[in-house]
């Protein structure tokens, strides 16, 4: 369970780069499944060849950001379709993978990566890699937060809300598309190079899906905990990045097999898209957001409503 949990930190990663697109910029990104097995890619070819895991590491998001830019032009000046933009670069960053690593798949049994530590002192699998992953996590939710109430970052939820009244304005749009893709796609490509070193290698075909589990973790969190504000919409992020990990491992252990866990990650979404709803459903959510209401210290300044 604890190994779930886990997974599901460093999967929220992905899912607040998906949060990006989806809620902040709405744009249907599939590059996602691609951009994911290019930060693994490009991480762990680089570790084998030598180079510091965390230097490999940062490759991982830059490049990454560079498959969001891609997708951003095709969309912005091609003047093509978003979701069919997503999908062409996601096609492309298939063969381009297989060109970076050479291979289907290349291991990292023996090599030093940025989880080392941790597996070498044995705190892999115990509560203090969950404490480390989770301030990981916040580390990655203050950074979103705070870019996103700077200019450029009210610029970019303008965009979504209101792309032509934020045009009139004379903010070019297009820019904060590209941006907002790069970033997302930066944050998936370093959740896919962490989850390479996490498991031990990277595979061509570890990306394929991805995207439905970034969206999941994105419904179902802010199913509960809500998303009125930027930072509860963030953290919902995380949190339902867990909860969908763990309703995996609850599913495989009732006897579902691997091969079913796209069928669960689906069923899963559906199940969040109708849960809110259902007035039960709703009352419980609301009793959840209460009580982190009363848990806030006195004299917390409310955050602009966002289109989160």
């Amino acid at each position: 369970m604890i190994t779930a949990v886990e997974l599901g930190l460093i999967y929220a990663i992905m899912a607040l780069g998906v949060y990006l697109t989806f809620r902040i910029l709405d744009f249907p990104d599939l590059t996602v499944d691609g951009s994911f097995t290019t930060g693994a890619a490009v991480a762990s070819i680089s570790i084998v060849n030598g180079i510091n895991p965390f230097i490999a590491t940062i490759f991982a998001f830059f490049i990454g950001g560079l498959a969001g830019v891609i997708t951003g032009l095709l969309h912005t000046k091609g003047k093509i379709d978003g979701l069919l933009a997503g999908i062409l670069t996601m096609i492309a960053l298939y063969s381009i993978n297989l060109r970076i690593m050479g291979k289907a798949n290349t291991p990292l049994l023996g090599e030093t990566t940025v989880l080392s530590f941790m597996r070498e002192n044995q705190l892999l699998g115990t509560w203090t890699s969950v404490g480390l992953m989770f301030a990981g996590c916040l580390v990655a939710v203050a950074i979103i937060v705070w870019f996103l109430r700077t200019d450029v970052g009210l610029a970019m939820r303008a965009t979504g809300d209101n792309e032509e009244m934020i045009r009139s304005f004379g903010v070019s749009t297009d820019n904060q598309k590209i941006l907002g893709l790069a970033l997302s796609n930066g944050l998936v490509g370093f959740s896919g190079a962490i989850i390479a070193q996490f498991q031990g290698f990277a595979d061509i075909g570890m990306g394929i899906g991805v995207i439905l589990i970034g969206l999941a973790s994105v419904i179902v969190g802010q199913a509960i905990f809500g998303q009125k504000f930027i930072w509860i919409a963030a953290l919902a992020v995380v949190f339902g990045s867990v909860v969908y990990r763990l309703v995996i491992q609850l599913a495989l252990n009732a006897g579902l097999e691997v091969n079913d866990m796209k069928l669960i990650s689906a069923v899963l979404v559906v199940v969040a898209l109708i849960l809110p709803q259902w007035k039960g459903f709703g009352k419980f959510a609301n009793r959840i957001r209460i009580r982190g209401k009363a848990v806030q210290p006195n004299g917390v300044k409310e955050e602009v409503e966002t289109n989160a």
